[in-house]
């Protein structure tokens, strides 16, 4: 529930974006999708910082508030959080409150006295949780590049759409108004984004593994030294040319799906491919997205606990799969948002787990499903656990762990599965130099 105070800041600090967009007219990259959002937004961060005064939008900020304060300014991670759903409601009023006003101010004077140092590109989130969100969101800053990631099969957040092709609709809309010399930029291998080629008026450059991508990924691999995964690496092909990507601590395709749509914007920002890899050396991937960590017992830990859907499961379990250890556990919890395709999208993941993982921790009511489907496609009973919650199943789990296992920790976030990550991990790993 939205305090008073929020829904009288929120088109106070809407119109001082709206001004500020106009004041400065930064080049706006807009990036939307069910999966992959924050990962993609860093990596083009990563390539376009090397060319271009950038902001990015930081930590999960695509709602029409966290829009705005990235248009605003930069802030600090502990007044973000304070802000943040994470922050519970009614508490650190004043402080709150002091920080919206510091943030209104801060927006008036830099649309009165002109900076200097104002971005000249912004990397903003386009969040869609409901039909209609994206629009919104426009009319606060209509992008000059437009990027979709991924919608799937199942997306996020369908519960609040008739389907999966209404997600799609939802999320043509960020392209749909580009202008005439502007750019949409889509994933070529997901057959609902590549529809929307037909959405725009822009110019569409697209990507992926499969044929036909103007920008086409290859030869993706795991790459391992001394028996520990240390990051990936894979070519990017581009009109004939193409280069070497190497990537530390990152893992699976959905990083050189990331790696790969901001090689796109390199090539927009008319960087080569050569300058292009080179920057994304420096692409750092978010906490909590298929992070790997040193493990208590020393173990190691996928940490992908931040959110949940079944095509970023289905790719996390498939990455579990084809990395090397002695044994494999995944902790698997509640996909939310899912509406109608809850039963089945469950289901669909435990016979997929139960190929890729020698033990399964379920955790949530919907997560038995998982053990269920897990138990029907051939794991064995006694390698399989339930539990209601993520604090039940810390104990447990830490008596399961024995050295050399390979641990993947994923879920929705509202179940909590970070606690379990931090429970069971003890400080990230150093990968080689890249």
């Amino acid at each position: 529930m939205e305090s008073t105070a929020v829904k009288i800041i929120r088109p106070v600090l809407m119109s001082l974006s709206r001004l500020t967009v106009a004041r400065y007219h930064p080049r706006v990259i807009g990036i939307t999708g069910s999966v992959g959002k924050t990962s993609t937004k860093r990596a083009v961060f990563a390539v376009v910082k090397k060319v271009r005064r950038v902001r990015m939008a930081e930590g999960n900020l695509n709602n029409e508030l966290g829009m705005s304060l990235t248009i605003l300014g930069d802030w600090s991670d502990e007044e973000l959080k304070m802000v943040s759903h994470d922050q519970p409601t009614g508490t650190a009023k004043f402080r709150k409150m002091a920080f919206w006003l510091k943030v209104i101010f801060s927006g008036v004077w830099r649309v009165m006295v002109k900076s200097k140092n104002y971005p000249e590109v912004l990397i903003l989130e386009y969040g869609a949780d409901r039909p209609g969100d994206i629009l919104r969101l426009m009319r606060v800053a209509r992008p000059d590049i437009g990027m979709v990631t991924a919608v799937g099969d199942v997306p996020v957040h369908v519960e609040f759409y008739a389907g999966p092709e209404d997600v799609a609709r939802e999320k043509a809309r960020l392209i749909e108004r580009l202008l005439p010399g502007s750019f949409a930029v889509l994933n070529h291998d997901d057959d609902m984004v590549d529809a929307l080629r037909d959405h725009t008026r822009g110019r569409v450059m697209t990507y992926g593994f499969n044929e036909g991508a103007d920008l086409r990924i290859g030869r993706l691999e795991n790459r391992v030294a001394e028996d520990i995964p240390v990051g990936i690496s894979f070519k990017l092909e581009y009109e004939g040319s193409s280069v070497p990507i190497r990537i530390d601590g990152v893992f699976g395709e959905a990083s050189a799906y990331a790696a790969a749509a901001a090689a796109c914007v390199g090539l927009i920002f008319d960087m080569n491919l050569v300058a292009v890899s080179e920057a994304l050396v420096e692409y750092v991937p978010a906490p909590s997205r298929m992070e790997l960590l040193s493990g208590i017992k020393r173990t190691l830990v996928i940490d992908d606990a931040y959110n949940a859907s079944p095509l970023s499961m289905r790719a996390a379990i498939d990455t579990l799969k084809g990395l090397p250890a002695p044994r494999k556990i995944a902790v698997l919890g509640d996909m939310l948002e899912i509406g109608k395709y809850t039963i089945e999208a469950h289901e669909n993941v435990g016979s997929r787990v139960a190929d890729a993982a020698d033990i399964l921790v379920a955790v949530g009511a919907r997560a038995k499903f998982i053990a269920e489907s897990a138990r029907a496609a051939g794991m064995k009973k006694e390698d399989i656990h339930s539990f209601e919650t993520a604090d039940d199943a810390i104990q447990p789990l830490v008596d399961l762990m024995k050295r050399g296992d390979l641990v993947l920790v994923k879920g929705s976030h509202a179940m909590g599965l970070d606690a379990v990550v931090r429970a069971i991990t003890a400080e990230p790993v150093a990968t080689e130099e890249a």
